[in-house]
């Protein structure tokens, strides 16, 4: 029989690499949120692409439509399994969740597309809320680790 310690043991484990920081709220943070991770991705042997790109789309987001005065959005990468990359992004805008691109429509949207391109590059992609007032927009990404 497992004990409450035994199945929260086989239920959560350690990544094998992680990576967390908080960066403004500003073009700059987002800027410094991709070159981080391409710096971070190319020490674990991680494939830089497309993961750079959906740091960029959803640091750029954070910045643009989560941000709140004096409050940051943080970027954390963890490789979960060997061949599996989660990016998350939190900010503090849980109020504020983000909505696809529409598709149709008479005149193309000015905003919405990035989003589209993170489901395009993700393997899995979503929003987490909270904890209060936050939110987590996370995108998973497959690759071969032998690479």
């Amino acid at each position: 029989m497992d004990t409450l310690s035994d199945v929260n043991q086989q239920t959560v484990r350690a990544p094998l690499h992680h990576f967390s920081v908080p960066l403004s709220a500003t073009r700059r943070g987002a800027r410094l949120a991709r070159l981080l991770a391409a710096e971070q991705l190319g020490s674990w042997g991680v494939p830089l692409d497309p993961a750079r790109l959906i740091v960029a789309e959803l640091a750029a987001n954070a910045a643009l439509h989560g941000r709140v005065p004096g409050r940051s959005f943080r970027l954390t990468l963890s490789v979960v399994r060997p061949g599996s990359l989660r990016v998350e992004v939190a900010d503090t805008r849980g109020d504020h969740l983000p909505a696809p691109a529409r598709a149709g429509g008479d005149a193309p949207a000015e905003s919405g597309y990035g989003l589209r391109l993170v489901e395009e590059l993700a393997d899995r992609w979503g929003v987490r809320c909270g904890p209060l007032p936050c939110k987590n927009v996370w995108a998973e990404l497959d690759f071969d680790p032998c690479r």
